[in-house]
């Protein structure tokens, strides 16, 4: 049995120090030419919340909310794991896991824990358990290669069966919803159902000459994330060295390489109206924090290119975020699921659903795993 150890957050203030007195002496390029984000995030939106982050953020409240959870660590495949680990208090709860991806973290889920483990009717009570990717937040980061979606599918089950699970569903999005269906494609018996808020289907051939408005928007979508939001990946994906030594030495670098993401990936305006301030630089302190720019982008270089799409028959649900990057339709999905026990197209929310517009997402789930049983 693998051992399973409390853990406490506890960042040294000298590291908040340090932080704050690089964002003070940074080093800023001109202003982009042109009056809007096409150059990339404008330097007026970076030094306003790099005014906010040195003078008035306060990471002590995001570690303390952190702390109210119980966090643990587990070593699975020599690399220690961190997660969340919240049960709920009605009798008969279900397990469910959730996995989060870049530039996100176990931060995305904290508005959804409380209605998830102890809604008011006792069926949609579910008891959760929220990992931190490998080489993400506070899980360690491996030495070794090999730690694809793949590999993590495999350790999550580990995790659950870890915690006494013997039957659990999943979730996720972005690299969560990877891992997530990864978990499904590999069906090892302990996972009931999953349900996904990016779901990972090709379009049907036989549709291309007849689509409909979502499938006019997926491939809207997709042509937008080639010509102009696939850079980061392409870097991340061939070399996450190289721009791990950019980032871990400029506070204000890896500050406006992650919140250019959530504006753009997500359905709000150029003021980020669907995220606090302090939501969105709980999650880059984290990563600043944990040095994680390298050891987080190394998941794009094991994973990206090696991305299937083999036919899933595990029960499996989806939502259409109206924002999300990667969008497909219930037939084109039909092709890839056989088993389809939900699917949804809400009206808001983006790539970060839970964060952005956690009332739906935790619908969301409960409509899902209704259908679902253990």
């Amino acid at each position: 049995m693998t051992e399973i150890r409390p853990f406490t957050i506890d960042v040294p203030q000298s590291a908040i120090d340090d932080l704050q007195a690089r964002i003070r002496a940074a080093c800023w390029p001109e202003k982009e030419q042109v009056d809007d984000w096409d150059q990339g995030i404008p330097l007026a939106v970076v030094q306003d919340f790099a005014t906010y982050w040195a003078k008035q953020y306060d990471w002590r409240a995001c570690e303390a909310a952190l702390n109210a959870h119980p966090n643990f660590l587990i070593e699975l495949d020599g690399v220690d794991i961190h997660f969340l680990h919240i049960r709920s208090r009605h009798e008969g709860a279900r397990p469910l896991i959730l996995t989060h991806g870049w530039p996100g973290s176990v931060l995305e889920f904290m508005e959804v824990i409380e209605p998830l483990t102890n809604p008011a009717d006792p069926a949609d009570a579910f008891h959760l358990v929220i990992p931190s990717l490998p080489g993400f937040g506070f899980s360690g980061k491996p030495t070794e290669t090999g730690w694809s979606i793949t590999k993590i599918a495999a350790a999550w089950n580990d995790l659950m069966l870890a915690l006494g699970y013997d039957r659990y569903f999943a979730q996720g999005g972005d690299w969560g919803s990877g891992v997530t269906l990864e978990i499904a494609r590999q069906n090892l018996g302990a996972c009931a159902a999953v349900h996904s808020n990016m779901v990972l289907a090709l379009p049907d051939p036989a549709t291309l000459g007849n689509l409909s408005d979502l499938e006019k928007r997926a491939a809207a979508r997709m042509q937008y994330y080639q010509e102009k939001e696939s850079g980061y990946s392409s870097i991340q994906k061939t070399r996450p060295q190289t721009i791990g030594y950019a980032l871990a030495d400029s506070a204000v670098g890896q500050m406006a390489w992650i919140l250019e993401k959530f504006r753009n990936w997500s359905d709000c305006d150029d003021d980020f109206s669907g995220f606090s301030r302090d939501a969105l630089l709980d999650t880059i302190t984290l990563y600043w924090l944990t040095n994680s720019a390298a050891s987080s982008a190394r998941l794009y270089w094991h994973s990206f290119n090696a991305m299937g799409f083999d036919p899933i028959s595990l029960p499996t649900g989806g939502t259409i975020f109206p924002k999300e990057l990667f969008q497909t339709s219930r037939r084109w999905a039909e092709k890839r699921f056989s088993n389809l026990i939900y699917w949804n197209e809400v009206e808001r929310g983006g790539h970060f659903a839970a964060l952005e517009v956690p009332d739906i997402f935790v619908e969301e789930v409960r409509a899902c795993f209704r259908n679902a049983s253990l």
